[in-house]
């Protein structure tokens, strides 16, 4: 890739470009951003139950709440790497002082609102599950999965974060998205 990380925009990328993308060294888009472009693709997959669900009155509102919440985790997927830049870079410089503090919570922050759109994803996917399509069924399910790893896997980044501040509110919400995300997965598999 010929762009500094900081400048990559994942969804203009190809999806074939990812992986690579992910797998490069440094400061670039990393576990945050794919935790948000699990988000993502879990809102398509709700947003694809809603659409085939002609008898779910309540579709076109939940397609609508999952476009929105897939456009936000595609924006934080670009925000996730951008902040953790700028962390790195306050952590490199030779005057850090209170700037890498604000730095790393900035940092902090970003997954935290992965973690929280993503559980908001996992209730989407669980109300598609009970109340969809039943041919589509399977994909409420997928979606709650991906919902679940999302936000478990971005409030772990919380904590990465705010490693020297374990009792930080951050943490508290980050570990509460996940347990929604959770819950929300296991009410989805439940449906038939």
């Amino acid at each position: 890739m010929n762009a500094p990380a900081t400048e990559v925009t994942l969804a203009g990328l190809p999806i074939g470009a990812l992986p690579d993308v992910l797998a490069e060294a440094g400061a670039g888009p990393a576990g945050g951003s794919a935790a948000a472009l699990a988000a993502a693709m879990g809102a398509g997959l709700v947003r694809l139950v809603a659409r085939v669900s002609d008898d779910w009155d309540d579709a076109p509102g939940v397609a609508a709440q999952a476009t929105a919440l897939g456009d936000r985790a595609l924006a934080l997927a670009d925000d996730d790497h951008r902040a953790y830049a700028r962390a790195m870079e306050q952590l490199r410089a030779p005057d850090r002082d209170a700037s890498l503090g604000r730095a790393l919570r900035h940092a902090a922050e970003i997954p935290l609102r992965i973690a929280e759109a993503a559980a908001d994803v996992g209730v989407l996917a669980a109300l598609a599950a009970r109340e969809g399509s039943d041919t589509v069924r399977g994909d409420a399910w997928a979606a709650a999965t991906l919902a679940e790893a999302a936000s478990a896997a971005a409030a772990r980044l919380v904590h990465v974060n705010l490693a020297t501040l374990p009792d930080d509110e951050l943490c508290s919400r980050a570990d509460a998205a996940a347990r929604a995300a959770a819950a929300a997965r296991d009410v989805a598999l439940l449906a038939s």
